[in-house]
């Protein structure tokens, strides 16, 4: 019968392209983390992993004990939190997904906050512009913005986000007229490439009659870094869809302009993507998710 360490184990051979990768982040041999998988197979009496020269492979029998594994790691975790209430008893690593400029922004002094107020909590924090959900190798929680393709995974809204057409003054003296969205066709247009969304498709609702226009833009410049976008629409080289909480400073000192303002773009609410439901969840991902809801709303204000 396999144990606790055996499942700890091999959730982080499921996690990492190879064996050497995992030895890396056990710091043990390659050899010793071989003998050690070999023994669990022996133990099940199934084969879990296909092993070639750099890569390896979850078989359906791997894939299961991955999957199930990860979720009995949980539960037995949240059961030895539910016995303390103690804030040294909170433990273990807390592992997050974000997209960029948000996680940079928020998510990453958030996790610090929450790491000083449980020490014996260790957080990992993965950046990227296109942040997804790894069967094998899934995190605790992973924020997200913008469109959400269906899911299986829990969602939690953490703030709404109103997103807004901008411009600099400078490029607004010397610009054709912009009275409607379809009049983008004739203006330099800065795209942001992040979480799978199709970049070069705005959508617009006129506020009062709830007219929708739809416009396929050419991009003259675009990014997968959303500080990178910003400047150069503070640069005057054109115009940007941006989130209201990552322009404030910008719209107060007047150094960005909100473009078409009878008219709204798509929302993309902040939320929390999970893969248990509240009732499963262990105690030190429930606590940082009422941190971040009670924290968030103040950033969001203050930024």
């Amino acid at each position: 019968m396999i144990n606790s360490q055996d499942l700890e184990f091999f959730t982080i051979i499921a996690g990492s392209r190879s064996l050497a990768a995992a030895a890396r982040k056990l710091n043990v041999t390659p050899p010793s983390v071989s003998q050690r998988l070999q023994n669990i197979e022996v133990k099940l009496g199934v084969k879990l992993v296909e092993r070639n020269a750099r890569t390896t492979s979850l078989t359906d029998a791997g894939q299961r004990l991955a999957l199930h594994g990860q979720h009995l790691l949980q539960e037995l975790q949240q059961l030895t939190e539910d016995i303390s209430d103690s804030k040294l008893a909170i433990s273990g690593q807390l592992k997050l997904v974000s997209s960029l400029g948000f996680g940079e922004k928020h998510i990453g002094p958030l996790a610090a906050e929450f790491q000083n107020l449980y020490p014996n909590v260790t957080i990992e924090l993965n950046l990227s512009d296109i942040p997804k959900w790894s069967l094998h190798n899934s995190p605790d929680i992973m924020f997200y913005i913008g469109y959400l393709p269906d899911s299986s995974l829990k969602r939690t809204v953490l703030a709404k986000n109103r997103r807004m057409l901008l411009a600099s003054p400078d490029y607004l003296r010397s610009c054709a007229k912009l009275e409607h969205p379809n009049d983008l066709q004739h203006h330099r247009c800065i795209a942001l490439r992040e979480n799978d969304e199709d970049a070069t498709m705005w959508r617009f609702t006129h506020k009062a009659t709830q007219e929708t226009a739809t416009v396929r833009i050419d991009p003259v410049l675009a990014s997968n870094v959303s500080r990178i976008t910003k400047n150069w629409c503070l640069d005057g080289q054109g115009l940007i869809q941006r989130s209201s909480w990552d322009v404030k400073q910008e719209l107060a000192s007047g150094s960005l302009v909100h473009v078409l303002p009878d008219y709204e773009l798509e929302e993309a609410d902040i939320v929390a993507l999970l893969s248990s439901d509240s009732v499963n969840r262990s105690k030190k991902v429930t606590l940082f998710l009422e941190f971040v809801q009670q924290r968030l709303p103040e950033r969001l204000n203050q930024n």
